[in-house]
């Protein structure tokens, strides 16, 4: 079956690891960069938002936004993503990877710009833009997953694909990263230049007026990594696998893949033609035969990416208490409002450098050698054992002076999500799917994730509540706790674990191989 494969895929599959797959790596994964900043970055400056423009006069705490303001600023992004995961997947198979990528970076950084220039006399017009802008710098961010993810696996060789591909994804621990330190540098130049005292000590002069700008450079940062990839995405040759088996012109796959590998290939127009022709390649989306050879196959990708989301952003929920605890934040009252965003960034990027980058980079590391599929079952696995550990004893870990083996807990938690589902879920959608229907599944799949993102953000703000309607944060209903929330989510990773074993290993294999492409000729 190997020596029926065309010449110029086969070239790919076997090259040696070459300038070009870094070339590839950095490209794809500025992107990635890009997006996990402006996803993550919204987090830091949502409690400087509240002290600008929600301050009640003479409220003994500083303003906060309201909940459904909250809800509103924090969602609307993903919403925008997993529109742009569906619309940009469908259109990266329908008019080919490298035409769709140029126009998702371009309104990643127009919306960049436009949500730090968010207008308005109100508070309700500064909102209202700043939502508008994130909702579409979202749906650009949504179509950097499938076609990043389907550019990177169509371009590496068999060999370690899988650790180019998490190399890509990898980057969005850089991103949260460079968000937080980021915000470290402008609040402190803020801070220093503009000195202010604590809220309790004077409520209206510890937000000062020139606080306003500091939110507003830390989103617009995220428009330069954007802006500096766009030419060499835009050089960037079609993939191959695109241009030879879904646009069915052998002779530019060819010549575009002499250029980057240099070695001369052979086009095989006639292969083409007879791959084109057979039954493999010939049935969309909602046929019969898809659902027969993959539809299992996209319900694992679906479900798995689905559970890890409502886990792995619900954990965002304990930081707050957490960081408190602990007295990385101290109570808001006692610090001015950039003291309080200089905070916050300290703490989610130690968090970063400590439990989310480690993860990431294991995956790049061993992905090729244990393969997706024991790596996610661990994940899900770790990911179950860890939440337990954090709820059986939930009292023992919250009384004074266990805080610290709760870091630590909680650190393993996103340890074995990055290096495990987290990872895997991205990876595998890439790889099983015939390349007419990669991207399209890929964005399914991922749209899918981004529901679970919605779930795990806000069904868990509401939920995780203190059940004493007294103790329950300020404008919420009460829920069922922290410990039963905690044990949901254990439900929630041995459910993943379950769906893991609907999707196949991928390891070691061609594409064509994984998604069935290979029997158009015996079909023939």
């Amino acid at each position: 079956m190997e020596g029926e494969q065309l010449k110029v895929l086969n070239a790919l599959d076997v090259a040696k690891t070459q300038w070009y797959h870094f070339t590839a790596i950095v490209v794809a994964g500025m992107g990635f960069f890009t997006d996990a900043y402006d996803l993550f970055c919204i987090s830091l400056v949502t409690k400087l938002l509240g002290r600008l423009y929600y301050r009640v006069d003479g409220s003994p705490t500083p303003g906060i936004l309201p909940p459904h303001v909250s809800a509103i600023i924090n969602g609307v992004a993903f919403c925008g993503t997993l529109s742009g995961q569906l619309f940009f997947g469908w259109l990266g198979d329908k008019m080919g990877r490298k035409k769709v990528y140029g126009m998702t970076l371009m309104l990643m950084v127009v919306c960049s710009i436009g949500s730090g220039l968010s207008f308005g006399h109100t508070a309700k017009g500064v909102m209202a833009t700043l939502c508008f802008f994130r909702f579409w710098l979202g749906f650009g961010i949504g179509g950097d997953y499938p076609l990043s993810a389907t550019i990177m696996s169509e371009y590496a060789n068999k060999k370690t694909r899988g650790a180019f591909i998490a190399a890509v994804f990898a980057m969005q621990g850089f991103g949260i990263l460079a968000g937080g330190m980021v915000a470290i540098l402008v609040s402190s130049v803020f801070k220093n230049s503009f000195p202010s005292p604590a809220y309790n000590v004077d409520p209206l002069a510890s937000t000062v007026p020139q606080a306003d700008y500091v939110w507003r450079i830390v989103l617009m940062f995220g428009a330069i990594p954007a802006a500096l990839t766009y030419y060499w995405r835009m050089k960037m040759p079609e993939t191959a696998r695109y241009t030879a088996l879904v646009a069915k012109n052998a002779k530019q796959a060819a010549s575009d893949m002499s250029k980057v590998l240099h070695v001369e290939i052979e086009e095989e127009e006639g292969k083409v033609e007879r791959f084109a022709a057979g039954k493999s390649n010939s049935f969309g989306l909602f046929s019969k035969e898809f659902a027969r050879r993959h539809g299992l196959h996209l319900v694992g990708t679906a479900t798995t990416w689905f559970l890890l989301d409502i886990a792995f952003y619900s954990q965002n929920l304990f930081q707050k208490d957490i960081f408190s605890a602990i007295g990385w934040i101290p109570k808001a009252a006692t610090m001015n409002a950039l003291e309080e965003v200089f905070r916050i960034a300290r703490a989610q990027t130690l968090i970063a450098l400590c439990g989310t980058v480690p993860g990431y980079w294991f995956t790049v590391a061993l992905i090729d050698v244990v393969g997706r599929f024991t790596i996610q079952l661990l994940g899900f696995f770790m990911m179950t054992v860890f939440m337990l550990g954090l709820a059986v004893p939930y009292h023992y870990w919250t009384s004074p002076g266990h805080h610290i083996g709760f870091v630590v807990m909680y650190g393993f938690t996103f340890f074995f999500a990055n290096f495990g589902p987290n990872s895997t879920t991205f990876i595998v959608p890439a790889e099983i799917f015939p390349a007419r229907l990669r991207s399209t599944c890929h964005g399914i799949s991922a749209a899918s994730g981004k529901l679970g993102a919605i779930i795990g953000s806000f069904g868990f703000l509401y939920l995780a509540q203190n059940p004493d309607p007294a103790k329950a944060d300020h404008g919420y209903p009460p829920g069922i706790g922290v410990k039963n929330s905690l044990f949901l989510l254990a439900g929630v990773n041995l459910l993943g674990l379950a769906c893991t074993f609907l999707v196949p290993e991928s390891k070691g294999k061609s594409l064509e191989e994984i998604s069935g492409e290979l029997e158009a000729e015996d079909a023939a």
